[in-house]
């Protein structure tokens, strides 16, 4: 066996988090990831394996992800996390986490870095929800509340999916493909039939719709400027929604950062009169003072953003009143140690959280179980279409939205367990790191 490269890397960094993390077990001994691109290929699925063999006569395994520059991710858990995590404690998720934001933010890590370290995040507390037999809830303060309220995202089947055997790109966020007639194909039906795509949600339940009507826009003629035909071909889906169920259903506009202020500023006065729940990520959060003067030129709410990472951008949106609602994905801002910290940062400031999953089941899992123990958590979203086509392919639990919520989940850990066939070691986004052959 060559020298424990983690025990290496703390002589050369030694204090009270690094100390901490080798001296209790069970220890880390894998970490194994995967890129499936012949199913999405935006997703990077996480295993860690620790040598505590297994509890009630399972391996106990932690199961994490993240999305998009998924094979960047696995470069940094691979190339730059393994040698603090191989050989060293699995359930010292704070020392880790520490250690590892603190030496990626060294060089400004934000994206890939702060995306792998989500993934991990997730992994450790489905390692203690299994040590301790109980679901992570348990572990945050929870229970909350008995039902997790849910809204459905207009995405079809085939939104992030692919089925090709070789490597795909993952595409660009927020770009979805306008779908076709079909069972599920809610982005084709939320701009073609909208009445009665409301209606078909109100029979299952949800408390709430939303929808990217102002996409096509985007993509015809940019974000720079809407004419009066554009707002009214974004704004007609909401007016038929309204004509055929009122406000029997919460809706909202997600503008995925395409527009400029001039240009969001004019969707939602067109917007105002239908009475939206919010608008979300109409602006591109490049400058947080201008998305504030956004806020304070309209009078619909605002959602604030999915497209925020660190912890002192959403200080900024905050304090600065630009949001009335902050948008949480525990997948990109440092998993569930992150996302609970940000909820009652949220909180603080009289701001509900909505928890974002457009993405894979693992960050579901993720807000389900961080909605389940805060009581800023307002929202989870949901992508019905996943639900019922894609997670099935991926994990061994069925997640189901009944009577307009998720319940919570009862088993130990995340709840749910990647398929083990995903990590076959001949799968060509397949990497893995090893203790014992590092």
């Amino acid at each position: 066996m060559s020298a424990d490269p983690a025990s290496t890397f703390l002589q050369r960094a030694s204090g009270p988090t690094q100390e901490h993390a080798y001296r209790h077990g069970p220890r880390i001994v894998r970490l194994e990831t995967v890129v499936p691109h012949d199913a999405m290929p935006g997703l990077l699925a996480l295993r860690i394996h620790t040598d505590a063999g297994t509890v009630d006569g399972v391996p106990v395994i932690g199961h994490g992800e993240t999305y998009y520059i998924p094979t960047a991710a696995a470069a940094v858990i691979h190339d730059f996390f393994a040698p603090r995590l191989l050989g060293s404690s699995a359930t010292a998720i704070e020392s880790h986490w520490r250690f590892l934001y603190e030496r990626m933010t060294a060089f400004g890590g934000w994206g890939a870095e702060l995306r792998a370290l989500s993934a991990v995040d997730l992994a450790l507390w489905d390692i203690a929800g299994q040590l301790l037999k109980t679901p992570i809830w348990k572990l945050l303060g929870g229970p909350v509340r008995d039902s997790i309220p849910v809204y459905n995202s207009s995405g079809g089947p085939s939104y992030g999916r692919t089925n090709r055997k070789v490597p795909a790109a993952s595409g660009w966020p927020g770009h979805g493909d306008p779908g076709q007639p079909g069972p599920l194909e809610d982005n084709w039906a939320s701009m073609n039939q909208p009445g009665e795509l409301a209606e078909e949600l109100l029979e299952l339940g949800y408390h709430g719709m939303k929808l990217w009507s102002f996409d096509a826009v985007y993509r015809r003629s940019g974000g720079q400027y809407v004419s009066a035909a554009d707002l009214r071909e974004g704004v007609a889906p909401f007016e038929k929604i309204r004509e055929t169920v009122g406000d029997r259903i919460e809706v909202m506009l997600d503008g995925h950062g395409f527009f400029t202020l001039a240009a969001g500023v004019r969707i939602a006065h067109a917007m105002t009169p239908l009475k939206p729940l919010w608008l979300e990520d109409i602006l591109r959060p490049d400058s947080l003072q201008i998305m504030a003067d956004f806020r304070s030129r309209i009078s619909v709410p605002v959602a604030v953003s999915e497209m925020l990472v660190s912890a002192d951008s959403y200080r900024q949106i905050l304090n600065s009143g630009a949001s009335d609602y902050a948008m949480i994905d525990p997948t990109w801002v440092g998993g569930i140690t992150a996302a609970t910290r940000l909820v009652d940062q949220a909180q603080i400031c009289n701001v509900p959280a909505l928890m974002h999953d457009c993405t894979g089941p693992m960050t579901l899992l993720a807000g389900i179980h961080t909605a389940a123990a805060r009581t800023g958590v307002a929202f989870q979203e949901t992508v019905r279409a996943h639900l019922a086509t894609l997670y099935p392919l991926l994990i061994d639990e069925q997640i189901q939205v009944r009577k307009g919520g998720l319940p919570l989940p009862t088993r130990p850990g995340l709840g749910a367990r990647w398929l083990p066939e995903l990590f076959d070691s001949s799968h060509p986004g397949y990497r893995c790191s090893d203790l014992n052959h590092s």
